[in-house]
């Protein structure tokens, strides 16, 4: 099976779609990264995990190989199940495994699963459970347990009939009623008495006494207890309590807010005030930590993690997170903006509008879209379905189902539409049309037209491609490099090279030179 792709993918990913055929073995051209041919490979079948491991899987042998992908270790298994690094998990005909990179072996393949987290593997076989921890080098069990799992926090959390269990803390017998991981740093806990927090150590940082308690996000937490309203971080061996108050704390649709007397006074951050103001009737959340606030007098301010952004000095329905001193602003059902001071810089006029980005914003008119400066200026009408922020210059729109590339200028760039233009990572655009992929320079020159079913930037000058179920790689300027001829083309970065994967079976008569000129001829 072979997937349209043209974006960048982690490297694990990468590799293994290019393994997902069943193929006893094949043969490969191993080239350096100036594609001049170095070895060949025969009868394998090679997979790259990622810088430091490759493995063979030729005849349902799983091997480590070396950087000359020489076998250096046998896995005792016939494929790879999952890997993170430096874990590698194998998969054999009596059950799951696992290895570190560097070909120790951890757990034989004979579980039933193996769990990853950090410095820590977890086994499960029926419902014994054993675990590894790389820092000790040691294999324990850990008991017999309906189910268990790795916490985000290095714990593991166990369950029986009973309840729950910490079989890493110092007392792993002791029953929890409940246990909620939250974070890398804490669980939560529940027993008889109340609420608790857990660090990595399985130990307790706040006792089991609190009433109710929510995690914000990080190390924070919303507590309650009897009538006092608490604010907690918490740190590697205590809570630090940020905040009391005996007045009501409210945690509304992620906000926290403070009344006193019954009337909002306050509102909150993690760890304390954010903002103490009298008058508030109201505050919304409006995205990013930032928060319209609505007083009495009816203006309005945007508040942000650091304070006011935009002051509460004019009346208006809504005010958004803003850019390059500007802020999106509504007022009678209308889009504008204004400043820090709440001016209007722009009036209110349109039905939607998005931040500014290199001085220049998308607005929405009667249904479409188009572009804005800072002087209000239109760089271009309402005419398009679609348009993206500016990029270095540069927005891709949509106009009667078509895409385009514009200039700052509200120009088109190319003379030629698309099915589809996305921007990749590293500024360069691939195009779509009629289900194939082409490549566009960051200059907005089309490199090379849509005409390849798989499409993708690996490298500086290397772009692979893929017509029908043959691969190559073009450089950046459209030409071949290597020519669209070989089953798979694999980028091993490690050992900064490239293996490229074919059928036959070669023996050389023929220079090296003359085999890639006989290629690309036929190219």
């Amino acid at each position: 099976m072979k997937l349209k792709i043209y974006g960048t993918l982690p490297l694990y990913f990468i590799f293994i779609i290019f393994s997902t055929e069943k193929v006893n073995s094949q043969t490969y051209e191993v080239f350096d990264q100036n594609l001049k041919l170095k070895s060949r490979i025969e009868f394998d079948r090679i997979s790259i995990l990622g810088e430091s491991v490759r493995v063979s899987s030729a005849n349902n042998q799983l091997k480590l190989l070396s950087k000359e992908y020489k076998p250096f270790v046998d896995l005792n298994a016939f494929s790879v199940y999952t890997y993170d690094q430096p874990w590698i998990v194998v998969e054999g005909p009596k059950g799951k495994g696992a290895f570190h990179e560097y070909g120790e072996e951890i757990f034989a393949p004979e579980y039933d699963h193996i769990e990853i987290l950090f410095t820590r593997l977890l086994a499960k076989k029926g419902s014994q459970y054993w675990i590894y921890d790389h820092s000790k080098r040691q294999i324990k069990s850990i008991g017999t347990f309906q189910e268990a799992k790795m916490a985000l926090n290095g714990q593991v959390i166990a369950k029986n009939t009973e309840g729950y269990f910490l079989p890493l803390s110092d007392n792993p017998e002791k029953y929890y009623e409940e246990l909620e991981e939250v974070s890398e740093n804490f669980l939560i806990s529940k027993e008889n008495s109340g609420y608790g927090i857990i660090n990595r150590e399985g130990n307790y940082i706040l006792e089991p006494i609190i009433d109710h308690m929510v995690h914000l996000e990080g190390d924070y937490f919303y507590a309650f207890d009897g009538k006092q309203y608490m604010l907690i971080r918490g740190l590697e061996k205590r809570a630090d309590i940020k905040y009391t108050s005996y007045h009501k704390i409210t945690l509304e649709n992620g906000i926290l807010l403070e009344y006193i007397h019954g009337k909002l006074r306050r509102v909150m951050d993690n760890d304390g005030i954010l903002l103490d103001q009298v008058g508030m009737d109201k505050v919304t959340g409006v995205g990013g930590k930032h928060y319209n606030v609505l007083l009495r007098d009816k203006k309005t301010g945007l508040l942000g993690p650091n304070g006011w952004e935009v002051s509460p000095l004019i009346e208006v329905d809504l005010i958004l997170q803003g850019s390059e001193g500007l802020f999106p602003a509504k007022k009678s059902g209308k889009y504008g903006f204004i400043d820090r001071s709440g001016n209007w810089v722009i009036e209110n006029r349109f039905d939607e509008v998005r931040s500014f980005k290199e001085g220049i914003a998308a607005y929405k008119s009667e249904g479409n879209w188009g572009f804005v400066n800072k002087e209000g200026l239109l760089i271009t009408t309402a005419t398009y379905e679609y348009v993206s922020d500016f990029y270095k210059g540069k927005a891709i729109v949509k106009k009667s189902g078509k895409y385009f590339l514009v200039g700052n200028d509200g120009h088109q760039i190319l003379d030629k539409s698309f099915e589809r233009i996305s921007l990749l990572v590293d500024n360069y655009y691939v195009s779509e049309l009629d289900g194939k992929y082409g490549l566009i320079s960051p200059e907005g020159k089309e490199i090379v037209e849509p005409k390849f079913q798989e499409l993708r930037r690996e490298d500086l000058n290397r772009v692979l491609v893929r017509l029908g179920d043959k691969y190559g790689i073009l450089d950046e300027n459209g030409d071949y490099i290597l020519p669209v001829y070989y089953k798979s083309i694999v980028f091993d970065y490690g050992a900064n090279q490239i293996l490229a994967e074919d059928d036959y079976q070669f023996t050389p008569l023929e220079s090296v030179e003359k085999i890639n000129i006989k290629k690309k001829k036929g190219n």
